[in-house]
């Protein structure tokens, strides 16, 4: 009997399976195989992006808005999240000192830095714990974002290194944090792990492997790019999941819906050297607003509802599963219950392939499943990534199993 079934191990890179508009990877992701194809790719992806926004329902991520779009509703949303009577922010104050203070109290940290990215806030984070510790070595997982997605900046900009507790996709356990065979003066955990499947531990795990590191005279950074739709899971609140940890990174552009930007929260005097560091590099624009509104917007209306989307992400794995189950000749959801609302599908054909059937069913029926896919280091596999958000809570079980269906039967089309 056909069933959902695991493919062989692709090793570390070989779960890369990134998300449309992240820049390209540079090991061994499906991304550092894309550059070249120049304006077939911006051609491929145009036609995507246009019959995607003609649909009616789209199930994975929602449709792109034009910019239009965004800036009305930038504006009509700002204006509930914000008093835009207010004089415009200069430099970091007005309504960015707003946001940072409205997420230190979200956290229950003492301060915040808000920043135009994460990357440089988890560099500044990283950089200034080196530091304060003496030690420039950073322990983290061989898939986390700087590993992937910032062409080895730890390195070539702040001057750290980097050591692996493990190479399984997986989040590191309190064991291989004991075990790690050098000293390291600060650990990373990325909640959830992304290039793993949005993988996470249970609250226990985390407890226990945020100990070892305190064992070992580290301290503990999280990567909390997604931590906003994390609470679910380990059962605990944001708050007290960040009093795990010395210091804490979140985004608004992924969960949140915003912009851009970032926030790092964690103890005043980090915090406050933080804000050092981002002048020099380049973090300080002389005004902000636009993002931080945006910003401002998603915790009031996003954040609410990330937990209706994690508990229908099950509804979708069960559709999804039933209608993968005997139309093809296996499949990987990855992880089989998702901790998030956010993970993996693997079909074993070529990811021009399942593009293309993509594409014949938004034209064809007006809904489209999945987003963009790509090719995979496990041969003959491609990945995607789902994700469940307001344009997914109105598909069923059965209407995720349905329109499975008709994607796959235009795989030979």
């Amino acid at each position: 009997m056909l069933r959902e079934c695991v493919p062989a191990s692709p090793g570390v890179h070989g779960m890369d399976a990134g998300q449309p508009g992240n820049p390209p990877r540079q090991k061994g992701s499906p991304w550092g195989r894309i550059g070249a194809m120049g304006n077939a790719i911006d051609d491929e992806k145009a036609a995507r992006l246009a019959a995607v926004r003609a649909c009616d329902r789209v199930l994975s991520g929602g449709k792109r808005p034009l910019m239009r779009e965004r800036l009305e509703r930038l504006v009509a949303e700002s204006a509930a999240a914000y008093d835009l009577d207010l004089p415009l922010d200069m430099y970091g104050d007005g309504v960015v000192a707003t946001l940072e203070q409205r997420v230190a109290d979200l956290l229950g940290l003492e301060a915040a830095a808000f920043f135009p990215t994460g990357t440089m806030a988890q560099q500044v984070a990283l950089r200034c714990w080196a530091g304060r510790t003496g030690n420039p070595a950073v322990a983290l997982h061989p898939l986390a974002h700087p590993e992937v997605h910032e062409r080895d900046a730890l390195s070539v900009v702040s001057g750290l290194r980097t050591v692996h507790p493990t190479t399984a996709p997986r989040m590191p356990t309190a064991e291989e944090i004991r075990n790690l065979d050098e000293p390291f003066g600060t650990l990373m955990l990325e909640l959830p792990l992304r290039d793993a499947g949005f993988q996470l531990p249970t609250w226990e795990e985390l407890t226990a492997t945020v100990a070892a590191a305190r064992d070992r005279d580290a301290v503990v950074h999280f990567d909390g790019a997604r931590l906003w739709e994390c609470p679910p899971h380990f059962g605990h609140s944001l708050a007290e999941i960040a009093d795990l940890a010395d210091s804490v990174y979140v985004s608004f552009y992924k969960s949140l819906d915003g912009i851009a930007g970032a926030v790092l929260a964690g103890p005043a005097d980090l915090i406050a050297e933080a804000k050092a560091w981002r002048h020099r590099y380049g973090g300080l624009p002389f005004q902000q607003f636009p993002t931080v509104l945006a910003a401002l917007a998603g915790l009031e209306n996003e954040l609410p509802r990330l937990p209706s989307y994690v508990a229908h992400a099950k509804n979708v794995v069960e559709g999804l599963r039933d209608g993968l189950e005997g139309a093809v000749p296996f499949f990987r959801i990855n992880p089989p219950v998702p901790f998030t609302h956010q993970f993996q599908v693997w079909l074993p054909y070529p990811a021009s392939v399942l593009d293309a059937a993509g594409l014949r069913q938004a034209l064809e029926t007006k809904s489209v499943v999945f987003g963009k896919w790509f090719d995979s280091e496990v041969p003959g596999m491609s990945v995607t990534e789902v994700t469940v958000a307001a344009s997914a809570l109105e598909w069923t079980v059965d209407d995720v199993a349905e329109a499975v269906r008709a994607f796959v039967e235009r795989l030979d089309a």
